[in-house]
């Protein structure tokens, strides 16, 4: 299997600035590092630091 090598990345890169425009690029990169991080979470079945933070977001809101 070939491996992608940086002028691949260079030509994707410049493909996706095209589409997307700069300022949306930095929102689809967090929005794929969150999704990645979910789905790795999911594998481990470590939803204890999900529960964490959904107590701390609804006890912050009630505090308001």
């Amino acid at each position: 299997m070939p491996s992608i090598g940086i002028q691949e990345l260079l030509i994707i890169f410049v493909i996706l600035m095209v589409i997307f425009g700069g300022s949306k690029l930095p929102l689809l990169g967090r929005g794929m590092g969150e999704g990645i991080r979910n789905f790795k979470r999911g594998l481990r079945g470590d939803d204890s630091s999900e529960l964490e933070e959904e107590n701390a977001s609804s006890s912050g809101a009630k505090s308001s």
